[in-house]
């Protein structure tokens, strides 16, 4: 009867709960939230576009496989080399005003791109957009967090957030098949006229006024050269050392020049008044966990669409708008999966998913192992695409979600651009060993071709097992945390894992979560709900 007694007041605390969060969204902050969206989906759509467009570059430019890298390189040199310098640039020079400014340039930038012709010049388009994109994405994401509060609310937020991700992703995917058979140029004009509608409607619907996150404090001149310079060098360092050699003077010069670059960095943040990154904020071991998974994440996943691409039309003679279709699934199965974040992540917590969402990463890559010289799209290609979506719909937002908990609202542009950074660096670095590894292996013949790819795939695979193991460990410690004391104890500072204080409505989803994690706890009774039950349709 307590039990009974206990679900019933908390489906009343639930419901109660719901209404005032109802009553919370205004017009202003549905404006707010789609701009942002916008961005990412602008983010996405450019992505998903370029990644389907890079065989008609290739042909188009006469570039081997080690320069085609660049196209993607480049753009992820610019992100992931100034992501740091962006997000605290948000914080002390105004969100809005750095958002606004970073978009117009990435607009401009878009269109230059693509009326360029020469290789060089394309690939400098594709840096310069980058770095715009380093100080809009984590100036939106701070945006996102400081307008939301932590709770159900930012829960719900993200959940959107993440359905404009996805539909950019997805968008783009269908886009890029249909613009890549008229011309590859068109896939990077697109984004112009997007930026250009979600700027207009940022001037509009992000309220004015903002006053710079100062207060008095410097900008970290010194540290912000010092760390720029060391992720431009480790980025670039990283994805041109295939052409160079791992074992180069070039290379491991380069790699010694980030080292001590990072040791003057440490120096100067730890004698700073006002240090560019205070590294109080690498207290949480759930921020930590949250940028090793999104290293492993994204780096992972863009190398995967790099091989399977090449796989799917320059080996297997799959055209432009068939290989969209292919990745078709994959962005779907984020969008559906997308529009339940909100209620999973209030009731289960970021934790849980993020374990979820590497299994799901492990498995498609390992199905993907399977391919054979003729792709096998119903027992290969579809089930490691739909795996993969599901991994990236339940990852990536509550990655974001416990990579900003309990972060207060002055760093919360410091937080969101070491996510993003994560995101960007992982990528770039993952990429570049996996180009490094097919090329090692040598491309001639489609046997000796797809023979070179399989580490690749291994190497895609094992990876992404670390970040499974970084996830499941994080799974370990709140069963430990769960096992020293009452569940409800937990409540109060949840927020240190990405839980909301009241996002377990009043222990009862707390309760289900301890009788999953921990079996043979005295929530057993409570476990009425799951996980799965919650994913099933």
């Amino acid at each position: 009867m307590h039990i009974v007694a206990h679900m019933a007041s908390s489906h009343v605390l639930r419901d109660e709960s719901l209404r005032d969060e109802n009553r919370g969204w205004t017009p202003q902050l549905w404006g707010i939230l789609f701009v942002l969206g916008g961005a990412l989906c602008l983010d996405a759509l450019d992505v998903s576009m370029v990644g389907v467009a890079l065989p008609s570059i290739r042909s188009a430019l006469g570039l081997d496989t080690s320069s085609l890298q660049w196209i993607v390189s480049g753009y992820v040199l610019g992100y992931g080399g100034l992501l740091l310098l962006g997000g605290r640039a948000a914080d002390l020079l105004g969100r809005r005003r750095v958002f606004l400014v970073a978009l117009a340039v990435f607009a401009l930038v878009s269109l230059f791109g693509g009326l360029v012709s020469s290789p060089d010049l394309l690939i400098t388009a594709r840096f310069v957009k980058g770095a715009a994109a380093a100080f809009t994405a984590p100036a939106g994401m701070s945006l996102l967090t400081t307008t939301f509060p932590e709770g159900p609310m930012r829960n719900r937020a993200f959940s959107i957030y993440t359905v404009f991700g996805a539909s950019g992703f997805s968008l783009g995917l269908v886009l890029s098949g249909i613009l890549t058979e008229v011309s590859w140029r068109w896939t990077l004009l697109v984004p112009a006229p997007v930026a250009l509608g979600v700027l207009a409607a940022a001037l509009w619907l992000i309220p004015g006024g903002e006053r710079s996150g100062r207060g008095g404090r410097r900008f970290d001149v010194p540290g912000a050269l010092t760390i720029t310079a060391a992720m431009l060098l480790l980025v670039y360092t990283v994805v041109s050392a295939q052409q160079a050699g791992w074992g180069s003077a070039r290379t491991v010069g380069s790699f010694a020049g980030v080292a001590v670059l990072l040791g003057v960095f440490g120096v100067i943040e730890r004698t700073s008044r006002d240090p560019l990154v205070p590294f109080g904020i690498f207290s949480s071991a759930a921020l930590r966990r949250a940028n090793i998974g999104a290293v492993t994440l994204f780096g992972t996943y863009i190398s995967f669409q790099f091989l399977v691409t090449q796989y799917l039309q320059t080996l297997s003679g799959w055209s432009a708008m068939m290989t969209a279709l292919a990745f078709l699934p994959a962005g779907v199965m984020v969008v559906i999966l997308s529009t339940r974040m909100g209620s999973l992540l209030s009731r289960f917590g970021p934790t849980p998913l993020t374990g979820l969402a590497f299994t799901c990463l492990v498995l498609a890559y390992a199905v993907f192992l399977r391919a054979g010289v003729h792709p096998d799209y119903l027992t290969v290609l579809l089930p490691a695409t739909l795996l993969v979506g599901l991994a990236f719909g339940l990852g990536f937002s509550s990655l974001s979600v416990a990579a900003t908990a309990g972060v207060p609202n002055a760093e919360q542009g410091l937080a969101a651009s070491l996510f993003q950074t994560s995101f960007q660096v992982g990528g770039a670095v993952v990429l570049a060993i996996v180009t490094a590894v097919v090329d090692a292996g040598g491309a001639g013949q489609l046997s000796a071709t797809l023979a070179a790819y399989r580490p690749a795939l291994g190497l895609i695979t094992g990876i992404a097992a670390i970040g499974m193991l970084v996830a499941l460990s994080g799974l370990r410690s709140q069963r430990a945390e769960l096992a020293d004391g009452p569940v409800a104890e937990l409540a109060p500072d949840s927020s240190a894992d990405g839980l909301a204080p009241d996002s377990s409505a009043d222990g009862l989803a707390l309760g289900n979560l301890a009788a999953e994690l921990a079996p043979d706890s005295s929530a057993d009774g409570l476990a009425s709900g799951s996980l799965a039950d919650e994913l099933a349709p």
